[in-house]
């Protein structure tokens, strides 16, 4: 299981595009995504992301093109809240609940069976 709490929007262009400049892009990068030698599904091993970032950040075309590189890769990612931001701003771009974050982690590796 690897679980990426927050998921900043730089960290997640930096994975949806394959970098590896640093330990946590350089782990995703390395990871086994493939599902029974087959290179499809979710693969062997869970990966559940949980982005946090500015409104603007998070609505930007970018983020969406990102996520949808990150899913196409059987990344689940769990959508952030709406909520007064680190900026000061109230919009969508907080971190879903870390209770939240707990029990899809569970759901997950029930799925993977662990």
């Amino acid at each position: 299981m690897f679980l990426i709490a927050p998921l900043s929007a730089n960290t997640l262009a930096k994975c949806a595009n394959g970098m590896c400049d640093n330990l946590l892009t350089c782990v995703m990068r390395a990871w086994d995504w493939r599902r029974d030698g087959d290179g499809e599904g979710e693969g062997r091993k869970g990966v559940l992301v949980a982005p946090a970032m500015n409104t603007m950040m998070w609505t930007s075309p970018f983020t969406v093109k990102h996520l949808g590189v990150l899913e196409e890769l059987g990344v689940v990612v769990l959508h952030p809240v709406e909520k007064k931001l680190a900026c000061g701003d109230v919009g969508a771009g907080g971190m879903a609940a870390v209770e939240d974050i707990v029990d899809k982690v569970k759901e997950m590796l029930k799925e993977l069976g662990w």
